[in-house]
């Protein structure tokens, strides 16, 4: 008798788009590390990918990178559009909590939190 092995496709298309089998991790994610100048091995670290399944997305990405390329552009579009969408319907909601006195025993936590965004604003001015 002759087993019949079945081919299970490495990258599969799902809701979410581009995924890799097996797992909820999609390309687009690979892509935003991979674009962040991460090594392949801190990115299987990170994803929790194994070998052959980060060196197949890989191996997608590069060979279809001209239509893989659009989708990932989109693909951000998309994120910035939901989030500004979020913003947007939460900008009140924010307001009201930013203008709420703080709670008695937290003003050293407000004090480093304070400290911590201006760190941060600084930085993205540099």
């Amino acid at each position: 008798m002759i087993s019949a092995q079945t081919y299970q496709p490495a990258i599969i298309r799902t809701e979410r788009g581009l995924t890799i089998s097996g797992t909820r991790i999609t390309l687009y994610d690979v892509m935003d590390y991979l674009k962040a100048q991460y090594p392949q091995k801190l990115i299987c670290e990170k994803l929790g990918l194994s070998h052959n399944q980060i060196s197949s997305a890989l191996a997608y990405i590069e060979t279809h990178s001209v239509e893989f390329e659009a989708e990932y552009q989109e693909c951000l579009q998309t994120a910035v559009e939901i989030r500004q969408y979020w913003e947007e319907r939460n900008r009140e909601r924010f307001a009201k909590i930013a203008a709420m006195p703080p709670k008695k025993g937290q003003e050293a936590l407000r004090a480093k939190l304070q400290a911590w965004k201006m760190r941060i604003e600084a930085q993205a001015e540099e």
